[in-house]
């Protein structure tokens, strides 16, 4: 149980935290309002449900300003498409819509394929997403079997490539496992919905995990599943706490970096 934190100032500051799947990441800010007994808290970047790894949560108004610059960054995901299947929801959450024997796919189509969904393309983001029309988002309306579709938005894929031995893929149904890297506003279940259609089998994304935003990697002492439960939680969190200060060099540091 975590313990209130009467009398306890906390100071603004930024915290990396690893997301467990099953967690929205809504729940994880509510969870380090409780955690740190402060109302001012906000992420810089949803991930899905079912995603694990980096949210970057920030505490306190002055950290909260940050957010948007947060978000610009670049990500960076591994993620695990199922090829032969596909969803509505284009994951793991939604009803399968469609089977199709994936077959025999040789390596050199499979990269053929990968190659053109590199480099700056238009997207349309999937009709569940939290994006917003007449202030609901997406999948409130989808839920309902109204389907409002967006403008595809330009996006830029500057890496995509296997992460799995890069051997031929064969069967009813088969895994094809992935590095991206991208732009923000990128859905990467839209990337892996577009790539099982090129590929003629169809797919859906079973995992996915955020390992890099912008300046920030789930390398970087990142807050664990553990410590979000954990009853020295507070202490935990302040341990591992990065100061304005520290982000904001880090920020321009990045920054310079790009402009060399």
């Amino acid at each position: 149980m975590i313990k209130k934190n009467k009398g306890r100032v906390t100071p603004a500051g930024v915290f990396l935290v690893d997301k467990p799947a099953g967690m929205t990441s809504f729940a994880v800010v509510a969870r380090v309002r409780r955690i740190l007994d402060i109302k001012k808290v906000g992420h810089a970047g949803t991930l899905d449900p079912f995603a694990t790894g980096l949210l970057i949560v920030c505490v306190g108004r002055p950290a909260t300003k940050m957010i948007s610059r947060f978000m610009a960054g670049e990500k960076e995901y591994l993620a695990t498409l199922r090829l032969g299947v596909e969803t509505e929801t284009l994951d793991t959450e939604g009803k399968i819509t469609k089977t199709t024997e994936v077959g025999i796919l040789n390596g050199s189509d499979i990269e053929a394929s990968l190659q053109r969904f590199r480099g700056v393309q238009m997207q349309a983001p999937p009709v569940y997403s939290a994006l917003k029309h007449k202030g609901k988002p997406l999948y409130y309306y989808a839920r309902r079997g109204i389907e409002i579709k967006k403008e595809p938005r330009e996006i830029t894929v500057s890496t995509l490539e296997r992460i799995d031995d890069g051997k031929d893929l064969a069967g009813k149904e088969v895994d094809l496992q992935v590095r991206v890297v991208c732009s923000k506003g990128t859905y990467i279940r839209s990337l892996a919905a577009d790539i099982g259609k090129d590929l003629g089998c169809g797919a859906h994304l079973v995992q996915l995990r955020r390992i890099r935003s912008g300046c920030f990697s789930i390398e970087e002492g990142c807050l664990t599943p553990e410590d979000l439960t954990a009853e020295d939680a507070r202490k935990r969190f302040l341990r591992k706490m990065l100061s304005l200060e520290e982000v904001s060099k880090l920020l321009q540091y990045s920054n310079d970096l790009d402009t060399v």
